[in-house]
C-alpha cells in the first residue's frame, strides 16, 4: 500500500528515466545499512519460500527480476532484500557505451506498459564484475545477460559475447545471451538459423572448456512465428544450452490505448508490460512444446497478477521474471505471485 498510495505517484511525476535512476540511487544508499535493509524488507513483506531447482540451480522460488532493471550490478542485495529469488543483472558488453539518446524510456499508464530504447547503456562488464565480486552466494541466483557493443557488427558480436562472459563468469551463476532487443541496431539478426547456429555452438564450447562452466540460456524475441520460436528454441538445446526465455520486448503497437501521438514520441523501441502479457504466455507453450523437458523455460512479458503467474506456469514455465509489472505495483507483489505458484 505505501508503494502504490505513495511512492509510485511521486515516482510516475518524473521522467520514466529520471524516477529509475533515483530508486537505484536510493537502493543503493538503504542496501548498505542494516536499518536500511530493514526499509526495505518493510516495503515488500515477508516473501515465502517454495524452493525449486532449475537448470540445476537452486532457487528459493520462482519469482526473479527481468534484465534491465539492474543494469550494472548495483543494487543486487536491495533487490535480495525485498524477496526476489534471482536477479538478472545487464544486458552487459564488454566494452562501456552511453546508449541511445535521451528520452529513451517511456509509460503508457493507460497499457500498464512501458516502452525502451535504451539500446544496452551499461558501465561494461568489468565493472560489473567488480561488484558481483563483493556479493554474498546465499543472497539468492545471479544471472548475468550479455549482448553486443553496439560499434561491434554481427560478423564480430561472438568476441563480445564471450569477452563479457570471461569477465563474469567467476561471480555469476548463469548467463543469458540476449539476441533478441529492438534497441541494437541489426542485433535481432542473430536470430537467422544458420547465423544463430554458429554463435551459440562456439558460445557454449567456449563455455563448457572453461574451468566454470555456467548453465546458459538465450531469450527470444516475441516479435517471430511459431514455427521461428520452436526452431530457434531445438536449434539452442542442440547447441548445449540449458534455458529458453520467452520473451524480450515487442516492437508490435497494435490494440494500445495510450494516444497514438504518445506512442509516436515514444519512437520504435520495445514495448513491455500488460499488452505482452498473453502472447508472451503463447510463446512459453510453443518453447515448452519444442523442447520438452530437455531445456528450462523461463516466462518474460506482462506479468502482474497471481492469474499472469499461473498462466506461465500452466503454459510451461520453470521459472518467471517481471520487471514492468514491477515498476507499476512495487515489491508487495512478489509474495502475493510467488503464492499462486503452489496452489
Amino acid at each position: 500500500m505505501l508503494y502504490s498510495n505513495l511512492i509510485r505517484p511521486l515516482l510516475f511525476k518524473l521522467p520514466a528515466e529520471t524516477a529509475h535512476d533515483i530508486t537505484i540511487r536510493q537502493l543503493e544508499l538503504l542496501q548498505n545499512s542494516y536499518l536500511g535493509r530493514g526499509l526495505i524488507k518493510l516495503l515488500s513483506g515477508h516473501v515465502e519460500s517454495n524452493p525449486v531447482q532449475v537448470m540445476g540451480l537452486n532457487f528459493r522460488h520462482p519469482v526473479g527480476l527481468a534484465a534491465g532493471l539492474d543494469k550494472d550490478a548495483k543494487v543486487i542485495r536491495g533487490l535480495f532484500q525485498m524477496g526476489f529469488s534471482h536477479i538478472e543483472v545487464g544486458t552487459l558488453t564488454p566494452k562501456s557505451q552511453p546508449g541511445n539518446d535521451k528520452p529513451r524510456l517511456f509509460r503508457l499508464k493507460e497499457d500498464h506498459a512501458l516502452i525502451n530504447r535504451m539500446g544496452f547503456n551499461n558501465e561494461g562488464s568489468i565493472a560489473a564484475s567488480r561488484r558481483l565480486k563483493k556479493r554474498d552466494p546465499n543472497w539468492g541466483v545471479v544471472g548475468g545477460n550479455v549482448g553486443r557493443n553496439k560499434i561491434t557488427n554481427n560478423e564480430n558480436a561472438i568476441d563480445d559475447y564471450i569477452a563479457s562472459m570471461s569477465h563474469l563468469r567467476d561471480y555469476v551463476d548463469y548467463f543469458t545471451v540476449n539476441i533478441s532487443s529492438p534497441n541494437t541496431p541489426g542485433l535481432r539478426e542473430l536470430q537467422q538459423e544458420e547465423v544463430l547456429k554458429k554463435l551459440l555452438t562456439k558460445i557454449s564450447d567456449d563455455n563448457s572448456k572453461s574451468l566454470k562452466p555456467r548453465p546458459l540460456a538465450v531469450k527470444i524475441s516475441p516479435d517471430l512465428s511459431k514455427q521461428e520460436v520452436q526452431s530457434i528454441s531445438r536449434l539452442a538445446v542442440t547447441c548445449g544450452f540449458n534455458g529458453i526465455i520467452g520473451t524480450n520486448t515487442t516492437v508490435n503497437r497494435i490494440g494500445l490505448k495510450t494516444k497514438a501521438n504518445r506512442i509516436k514520441d515514444a519512437g520504435s523501441g520495445g514495448l513491455s508490460g500488460r499488452p505482452l502479457t498473453r502472447h508472451s504466455t503463447d510463446v512459453v507453450a510453443w518453447i515448452k512444446e519444442a523442447v520438452g523437458d530437455s531445456a528450462a523455460v523461463i516466462g518474460v512479458g506482462g506479468i502482474f497478477n497471481a492469474q499472469d503467474v499461473i498462466d506461465k506456469r500452466n503454459a510451461g514455465a520453470d521459472l518467471v521474471q517481471i520487471y514492468t509489472g514491477f515498476v507499476y505495483n512495487g515489491p508487495s507483489m512478489i509474495n502475493n505471485i510467488q503464492k499462486a505458484w503452489i496452489k
